[in-house]
């Protein structure tokens, strides 16, 4: 019988050496190296952060930090490192969770979870 620790770390392994990963590495290692975009970058998800705890605690968030964050990621939009940072992020975020759900698809049928209802 298969441990599903061990094919968990096989798949981390698979997961390391795909391409994705391999493109999200190699354009973190830009944007560290750019002293510019890695504080642009670092301000950018501290505002996110923020916010989502404030969202988190059911705090209001004001028109102005929202206007903030906007312009914040506009700005960290316009640099190209980052834009394609974040564009491999959404990739890889999708990526895992697609495997996600093929990982719950047996515990979903056993308590009876309707796919109809998350669509």
């Amino acid at each position: 019988m298969a441990n599903p620790y061990d094919k968990a770390k096989e798949l981390a392994k698979e997961l390391q050496a795909s391409d994705e990963f391999t493109k999200l590495s190699d354009l973190h290692s830009q944007v560290n190296e750019d002293e510019v975009a890695k504080r642009m970058l670092d301000n950018f998800r501290k505002v996110q952060m923020e916010l989502q705890q404030k969202q988190m605690q059911g705090e209001q968030i004001s028109e102005e930090e929202i206007q903030s964050a906007q312009q914040q990621f506009e700005l960290v939009q316009q640099h190209e490192v980052i834009s394609k940072l974040m564009e491999e992020e959404q990739r890889m975020s999708q990526l895992v969770g697609e495997l996600n759900k093929i990982i719950t698809e047996p515990l979903e049928g056993l308590y009876g979870v309707d796919q109809e209802q998350e669509g």
